[in-house]
């Protein structure tokens, strides 16, 4: 008996090192290059706040379809100079009518930006928009807080949801 045991055994350390031979060869045998290594995907923090940027000559246009076409399909917009919450195009595009009117310039003061995954990132933080009054042409900054919510739908950065708000006195 024990030499049938001792037998099996050899037989299963012998399998055992052919095993991890075969293994160890193919593993070294593979170049650097062709090994698989995972691909980095993430946005960089510069690229999520050139979002802000690419939006902002958007409003430079003054075309509220031009803004409007940054916004996902089923984006929400809280408005900086409104009350009412936009969900739907034609509503983010109305809001737009209005506020380009003002020619508005934003212009980040403060901005953290945060990097979910591959396909979605944060940008929040304090803006300004220096507006003109269409009746008067008189000239005044909006001093606002806010948060855009991006989102990469078929490969193009998207606005899934944006909030802007008057930045309240202390």
């Amino acid at each position: 008996m024990k030499h049938h045991l001792r037998g099996r055994a050899a037989i299963a350390t012998a399998a055992a090192l052919v095993a991890a031979g075969t293994i160890t060869a193919g593993v070294s045998a593979a170049s650097p290059e062709h090994q698989s290594k995972p691909k980095n995907t993430l946005p960089t923090k510069a690229q999520i706040a050139g979002l802000f940027d690419h939006w902002n000559a958007a409003l430079q246009t003054g075309d509220p379809e031009k803004v409007t076409a940054l916004y996902a399909p089923n984006a929400v917009l809280l408005p900086t100079l409104s009350p009412k919450i936009r969900t739907t195009h034609a509503e983010i595009a109305d809001y737009f009518v209005s506020f380009l009117k003002k020619k508005p310039v934003g212009e980040k003061l403060q901005t953290i930006i945060n990097i979910l995954d591959d396909n979605s990132a944060i940008d929040t933080g304090l803006y300004e928009f220096h507006v003109t009054d269409p009746t008067t042409g008189v000239k005044s900054t909006v001093e606002a807080r806010y948060t855009y919510e991006y989102e990469k739908i078929g490969g193009k950065w998207l606005i899934q949801n944006h909030h802007s708000s008057v930045l309240p006195a202390e």
